[in-house]
């Protein structure tokens, strides 16, 4: 793994892991809030309903208290005479009957039995005898009732059908003993009305937790998203910065090897190729000598005449193959010039070379690297193309320079030649060179779509963008001035 993934990695999982433990936090904590919060407000309901079970029952027990203690009329004789026992049971039964409050509150009366002697909203149960009547989970519940009611009354939950939805939902009851007759006297209330509030309760709550978790899982993506997009700047500019120490190596790896075929091309011009005229000169002159004498000079000396011209003529042509004094001379066009007749010479080749637009001022870089595409691409054209003609043109267009190099030979087959590493040198080469200036090579070769056409030629396109120019001409010009500056007998040590 790479060191800046490393980076990015552990700068990531920290946060994750923080973030996650946050989460797991807060989660926890939400759940025991809502938990408190759900029994707080359960119990507030319910002890708010306890409170009005009891003033239901007393306003009741009040009522039969007065039933229990009025007088009675005696219909023959008009005096008051206290009612009977059964009298006064059906008037407290008919008072509890009456006293309903709400859609679902009623009162419910059994005697020690379990035999219903009143329900107001359940008619169709009177008289009916409920002692064994159990509940889903099988509890007995009016004997529970019952046993609240002898041990003194209170409150109790149990299920019972609720009349105005039909349904059998949960209810709080509040039951008593009254006395002398053994009823067992109740009321209650429905539960479900709370379970609607809890569950509120726990969607607001199930809510929240998402939300929680939500703006965490953004904090997280965010914070992962920015980390990566760091990174990827991070990546981007160091590779930028890669990418233009290559093309300064480049370049300087270029311009080292021009500055040695200068060299070399100095060297033979001026050494190698002068000693060769020297010795040309002193064997002229020894022939011409042996005829003024009047004596025949050796064939020997014909020979070595003939020798010498041609490795003058051979030393002369590597001279100037290594570094063309027209190139720093004339300039770029006249350069390509002589190198198209040139070539045209030695191969045989019907070579055009012309020039298109208004020629500018190229830096030395720039003229030297399209002078080695130029002539490595004729090169090629030579060795493999079997072409006979060649059209070789230099274009000054607003923008950019564009040289062309199209041949009307048998073109080859680009992929074919991609999946061979060591084929190709030459146009990697040009591609090096043109990428060192901040240009570019485009081959285009048809053989692959065009098996059967013999001469569909290949056309090799180099381009170099006019700000590539300037950056290289400011560049120049930099290094001008810094040599201009340098002290006396300091040596050069920018290129």
């Amino acid at each position: 793994m790479q060191l800046k993934a490393k980076i990015t990695l552990l700068a990531v999982v920290p946060l994750l892991l923080s973030l996650l433990l946050i989460g797991v936090a807060m989660f926890d904590q939400q759940l025991t809030l809502g938990h408190q919060t759900r029994a707080l407000v359960r119990e507030a309901y319910m002890e708010a309903r306890r409170a009005e079970l009891r003033h239901n029952m007393d306003l009741a027990l009040s009522a039969l208290q007065s039933v229990h203690t009025a007088p009675g009329q005696d219909g023959a004789t008009g005096s008051a005479q206290p009612p009977d026992d059964a009298t006064r049971q059906r008037l407290a039964l008919h008072a509890l009957g009456r006293m309903n409050y709400g859609p679902d509150g009623y009162f419910f009366v059994y005697d020690q039995h379990g035999t219903v002697l009143m329900h107001s909203r359940q008619p169709e149960l009177m008289g009916r005898n409920l002692w064994d009547l159990t509940d889903e989970d099988g509890r007995p519940t009016i004997q529970l009732l019952l046993a609240k009611a002898r041990a003194g009354g209170g409150f109790i939950e149990f299920p019972w059908r609720k009349p105005s939805s039909g349904q059998t939902v949960p209810k709080l009851g509040y039951v008593t003993l009254l006395q002398p007759w053994g009823w067992m006297i109740g009321t209650g209330l429905y539960l479900d009305d709370i379970q609607h509030t809890l569950s509120e309760v726990d969607e607001g709550m199930d809510r929240s937790i998402r939300t929680t978790i939500g703006w965490l899982m953004a904090v997280a993506a965010g914070g992962t998203v920015v980390i990566s997009i760091s990174g990827l700047m991070l990546n981007l500019s160091e590779h930028r910065e890669a990418d233009a120490q290559l093309r300064l190596m480049a370049r300087r790896v270029v311009q080292s090897q021009e500055d040695e075929r200068a060299r070399l091309a100095r060297e033979l011009h001026d050494g190698t190729s002068q000693t060769l005229v020297a010795g040309k000169l002193l064997i002229e002159s020894a022939v011409d000598e042996l005829h003024r004498q009047g004596q025949p000079h050796p064939a020997a000396l014909d020979k070595a005449l003939s020798r010498l011209n041609d490795a003058l003529l051979e030393v002369r042509h590597l001279s100037h193959s290594l570094r063309p004094a027209l190139l720093d001379n004339l300039g770029l066009p006249a350069a390509l010039a002589h190198l198209g007749r040139e070539f045209g010479e030695h191969t045989g080749l019907r070579i055009d070379t012309h020039i298109d637009g208004t020629e500018v001022a190229l830096p030395d870089e720039a003229k030297t690297v399209l002078f080695r595409v130029a002539q490595e691409a004729l090169t090629n054209v030579v060795k493999h193309a079997q072409a006979t003609h060649v059209d070789l043109s230099l274009s000054f267009e607003p923008g950019q320079i564009e040289l062309h190099i199209n041949d009307n030979g048998q073109g080859f087959d680009q992929a074919a030649l991609r999946a061979h590493p060591r084929e190709g040198i030459g146009l990697r080469n040009m591609r090096e060179r043109l990428a060192s200036i901040g240009g570019r090579l485009d081959v285009h070769a048809d053989m692959a779509r065009h098996p059967q056409d013999p001469h569909h030629g290949t056309l090799v396109l180099a381009t170099v963008p006019t700000q590539a120019l300037a950056r290289l001409l400011a560049a120049a010009d930099n290094h001008v001035t810094h040599v201009s500056h340098l002290p006396p007998d300091t040596p050069d040590t920018t290129a």
